[in-house]
């Protein structure tokens, strides 16, 4: 009988098999977390683009002081709706002021509400859902019922109504009111994702010995629950800093939202609203650069969920 010929490369019959899926699993727990995700992160080069683009705009925010050509509330009374020139790259608007300072200036009130309500939303979110998801029973009914609650109300109705308490307000406490306004109808989701995550990784067998060798509740949340579940909570952050950032343009864009002299994207846009067919550069740079943002931050989210999913295809 002829002899078959011996393929040295074939696995052993005791080998495991591991599919594309499963050694891209088997990756994620591999002691190189972070450099595997940083490799994958930088295969998305739309949201590399979109990461340089945020870190410029975080970069001229900051620096807006040294980088504004004049002050931002300072009118030049011999130029009122200005059209763009050398002396004024975007122009001026209605009261004379030159509008690419206050695009500077109004970028660090944006970017900061923007990222100081994301903060605070995910962190309350996130407390919640982790406390429905791991004790689930009756703390998970009311936590959950109060979750639906907000969510049942109109979002901009709800927050126009709450906006009524920052009348009056100016300055330092007016952003702190809106910050805290738009982390209250923006925790909702993170609540709930996060305690699907929990709901799901509470029964898993490390989270079951971690139990049985006597870990307590926080310890079991803190270091086993919480670090499995950061990948959603990491998207859903990236896109809470967009829509924090449109809830406050549309907050103050009906005059909720940041009180004058101080300048937002949002504010500017309302200012700009009644001369609008003359000067249309008063809302186009504001406009844009809340467009520009909102992109960004979208599409770094798509780059930091494809970079931690082990079975994206684009992995």
């Amino acid at each position: 009988m002829k002899k078959q010929p011996t393929n040295h490369n074939a696995p052993a019959s005791g080998d495991a098999v591991l599919t594309g899926e499963e050694n891209d699993a088997a990756e994620l727990r591999s002691p190189g977390l972070w450099s595997l995700t940083w490799r994958r992160f930088r295969r998305h080069r739309l949201a590399l683009v979109a990461g340089v683009v945020l870190v410029l705009l975080a970069a001229t925010a900051l620096f807006a002081p040294w980088l504004a050509p004049y002050d931002p509330n300072h009118g030049d009374f011999s130029a009122f709706s200005a059209a763009p020139s050398l002396a004024h790259p975007m122009g001026t608007d209605i009261g004379g002021r030159d509008v690419l300072s206050r695009v500077l200036y109004g970028g660090r009130i944006s970017l900061m509400i923007g990222f100081s309500a994301m903060i605070a939303a995910i962190s309350a979110g996130t407390l919640i859902g982790a406390l429905a998801g791991y004790y689930s029973g009756w703390v998970d009914t009311i936590l959950m019922r109060i979750t639906d609650a907000v969510l049942s109300f109109p979002l901009l109705l709800l927050l126009f109504v709450m906006s009524a308490f920052t009348s009056g307000t100016s300055g330092a406490q007016n952003i702190l009111l809106i910050v805290i306004l738009i982390m209250a109808v923006s925790w909702t989701s993170s609540a709930r994702l996060v305690r699907g995550q929990f709901l799901s990784l509470r029964e898993r067998e490390y989270t079951q010995a971690a139990r049985a060798s006597g870990a307590g509740s926080l310890r079991i949340i803190v270091r086993h629950l919480l670090p499995n579940a950061i990948g959603p909570i990491a998207v859903n952050a990236t896109l809470l800093v967009g829509n924090s950032i449109i809830l406050e343009s549309v907050l103050s864009f009906f005059g909720f939202g940041v009180q004058p002299p101080t300048s937002s994207w949002g504010s500017m846009l309302a200012d700009g609203l009644s001369s609008q067919a003359d000067a249309p550069w008063e809302t186009i740079y504001p406009g844009l650069m809340i467009l520009i943002t909102v992109l960004s931050v979208n599409l770094l989210g798509d780059g930091v969920r494809d970079a931690l999913d082990p079975f994206s295809s684009k992995n």
